[in-house]
């Protein structure tokens, strides 16, 4: 796992920071952005973190490991993907994180980051989908 590569992106969303906040911990909202994964934590630093589903016809399991949640505002969590190739060791998880900024009461900056890619193939692959990753996060914080 090469710690070096990283992927950041920001977005603007158009509604309070509560709300941005709950479409990134709520399971049941999750799920609507994250193709169908069920979530499964308590989000307590420390806890841990598991996505479970079917993605094209084969079932994952993916999980890590709540490292911060400062309530509206951060939440990081280490990260690991069967579908990674890689053995499940610590040395190969990556580190997520979603930083929360108010802008206005009703304007949010939301900051997605991931560190820790297996090669540079897994880091564009990641960068590749991150707008329309954004987009639909935004999407559904901005509904009523």
């Amino acid at each position: 796992m090469n710690h070096d590569l990283k992927v950041s992106k920001s977005i603007l969303i158009s509604a309070p920071v509560g709300r941005v906040w709950e479409v990134l911990t709520k399971p049941e909202i999750i799920k609507e952005y994250l193709y169908g994964t069920n979530t499964i934590t308590d989000w307590k630093p420390g806890s841990s973190i598991v996505f479970q589903g079917e993605y094209n016809g084969q079932t994952y399991r993916d999980h890590g490991e709540i490292i911060e949640n400062s309530l509206h505002e951060l939440i990081s969590y280490s990260y690991w993907s069967g579908f990674s190739g890689l053995e499940d060791t610590p040395d190969n998880y990556s580190k997520i994180s979603y930083l929360l900024e108010t802008m206005n009461d009703n304007h949010t900056k939301l900051t997605w980051t991931q560190e820790g890619f297996s090669n540079e193939e897994g880091q564009k692959h990641s960068e590749a989908g991150m707008d329309d990753f954004l987009k639909q996060i935004r999407s559904i914080a901005e509904k009523d």
